[in-house]
């Protein structure tokens, strides 16, 4: 039976326990200091908090540690890492291998920004120590079939979120335009910017766009395709992103992963326990989004970039047909459509760029709003803030519960109850009843004693109980019930939960593998071709002849060359 993990991100301990009960397996977190998010730190004690709510489900915690570190950060890194361990922490995920020697407890973890995109750099990566290996975002699926083959460790993958442009841990644009690392979590997100595409001789090919930023992943009706191929964890991208958005991805990931787990119930199982009930129904299109793409998993290129839209557009909703004194009337794209006041809609300006606006009031297809500047008729309008959907979320919050099994036997005057949880765990109780007070109406009697006990106490859903009755059924008050059930809870709470092991690296000094960065005047190198999602590429016919290309942007000019032996483009300082 293999393990399947959810892995979601968290920005707060907050965010984390809503991550968990709409279903995650597992959350990563930042603490304070070393992770690749400068604006998603957290401090010991939340990480503690957090993993004391998680561990009541068995869910796993991983904090990032994954900066590059410098020769004097070392002893502070290390004091990091012994207060993640006595907080709880079940893993670390690392980029800098100094790390490795921190702890002999934690599980350590290889973070994306090792850039592992083959079998040999994975069982390098393995010979270290690593546990796991996250993978690159930009393989197909035979590319991770053939690591996930060749090494040992556990395999997890992205499926869902941003996409960074080029390789991960091999991207120094940021540093070069700003002098703000990726590798140190400072990135300035450069691929986000607008660009003029120019050729060798100076001549414009493409004005102000945003060449270099990707539509975001989703892989949610591939989960399947990646478990076959070896994968245990599925990662979702978003520790700078709001509750909302993380509430709404985990639990349709959850659920898409709880149809996987029940249509091969011998192959597969949730790594952690506990069952959601309840809340709202997930809709990925109703979240921040630029679009979606499945990148290079069936080997083939597609249109992978959005160029007029770095940033969330999201639902197309239909275009503006008049403007009004006080707003606009819209178009409608489908008939059904059902707009609400407070929605967000968002649109591109004539300059190229992302404008957005909300409605105060909207009367069918009428939206009294503030027009912006650049809003015409004919304009298209996307909504990215549905204010209905983001009041379901709010209100109908979903409920994680762990089932637990109970079996009632009454036999003179004695009452027995065992509890068993879902992890294995069990509770026994022995009380005495007066046996000489019997029950007017037995049968009344042993529905009120299921009815009392199958309810929900702390995480616990006990379900109801198997019953069996020899001699007199005597007569049980409601508040004893009500105290059993809570005393069994509390019998549960004193036994950790078992929770499924999380496999552990083994250190092969034997290999000589060293992990080395080094960018070989590269600022990024990437699978993504501005020259292929522009209809430009040699294989198909229409070659430029006036090469290399150029990126522009103000005074900052960058070269693009194509190697086409393994169809990937890279990006240089001119």
């Amino acid at each position: 039976m293999t393990p399947l993990e959810l892995l979601a991100p968290a920005r707060t301990a907050e965010i984390g326990i809503a991550a968990i009960d709409c279903g995650a397996d597992a959350v990563y977190i930042a603490g304070p200091a070393f992770g690749a998010r400068q604006a998603a730190g957290n401090s010991v004690e939340d990480i503690a908090r957090l993993c004391s709510y998680a561990h009541r489900f068995g869910v796993r915690i991983f904090a990032t540690v994954n900066t590059l570190l410098e020769e004097e950060e070392l002893p502070r890194a290390r004091e990091l890492v012994k207060a993640l361990e006595e907080a709880g922490v079940d893993a670390l995920i690392v980029q800098d291998p100094a790390v490795l020697a921190m702890s002999d407890k934690l599980v350590m973890h290889a973070s994306t920004q090792c850039a592992i995109r083959t079998p040999d750099k994975a069982r390098g990566l393995e010979s270290l120590g690593f546990g796991r290996l996250v993978l690159e975002r930009e393989l197909s699926l035979e590319q991770i079939r053939a690591i996930c083959k060749a090494v040992h460790t556990e395999v997890e993958v992205f499926v869902h979120g941003a996409l960074c442009v080029c390789y991960s841990g091999a991207c120094y644009l940021s540093e070069y335009l700003t002098g703000r690392s990726a590798n140190r979590g400072a990135c300035a997100q450069p691929c986000r910017s607008l660009y003029d595409l120019e050729d060798a001789s100076g001549k414009q090919l493409v004005r102000n766009k945003a060449l270099l930023s990707l539509k975001d992943f989703r892989l949610i009706h591939r989960l399947e395709d990646l478990a076959e191929a070896g994968v245990c964890s599925f990662k979702i991208e978003g520790r700078l992103k709001n509750e909302s958005y993380v509430r709404n991805v985990v639990k349709a990931y959850s659920e898409a992963l709880d149809a996987l787990t029940a249509r091969h119930p011998d192959r597969y199982t949730r790594a952690s326990f506990g069952h959601v009930r309840g809340g709202f129904t997930p809709d990925l299109d109703k979240t921040f989004n630029r679009g979606y793409t499945e990148l290079f998993l069936d080997g083939k290129r597609g249109k992978w970039a959005t160029p007029e839209a770095p940033k969330s557009m999201g639902e197309y909703v239909g275009t503006v047909s008049r403007l009004t004194p006080d707003g606009l009337v819209l178009q409608a794209a489908s008939p059904g459509l059902q707009l609400s006041n407070g929605d967000g809609f968002a649109f591109v300006n004539p300059s190229g760029g992302i404008t957005g606006f909300r409605a105060d009031v909207c009367e069918g297809y009428l939206v009294r709003c503030k027009k912006p500047e650049g809003l015409k008729a004919g304009t298209k309008l996307y909504r990215n803030i549905s204010s209905a959907f983001e009041k379901q979320l709010e209100a109908a919050r979903p409920v994680r519960e762990m089932d637990v099994k109970l079996w009632a036997g009454l036999e003179d005057g004695i009452l027995s109850l065992r509890a068993q949880t879902e992890d294995g765990r069990e509770a026994l109780l022995v009380q005495s009843v007066k046996a000489s007070d019997g029950a007017r109406d037995p049968e009344r009697m042993l529905q009120t004693l299921s009815e009392q006990l199958a309810k929900r106490t702390g995480q616990y859903r006990f379900l109801k109980p198997e019953v069996s009755v020899q001699g007199a059924v005597p007569f049980l008050a409601v508040s004893a019930l009500n105290g059993l059930r809570r005393s069994l809870a509390q019998e549960l709470d004193r036994q950790p939960v078992r929770a499924l092991p999380l496999q552990r690296g083994v250190r092969d000094p034997r290999s000589g593998f060293e992990l080395r960065y080094e960018s070989h005047g590269e600022l990024m190198r990437s699978k993504y071709c501005i020259r292929h999602e522009l209809g430009l590429c040699p294989r198909q016919g229409k070659a430029l002849k006036a090469e290399p290309l150029f990126l522009r942007n103000g005074k900052e000019r960058l070269r693009l060359d194509f190697d086409c032996c393994v169809c990937e483009m890279t990006l240089t300082g001119s």
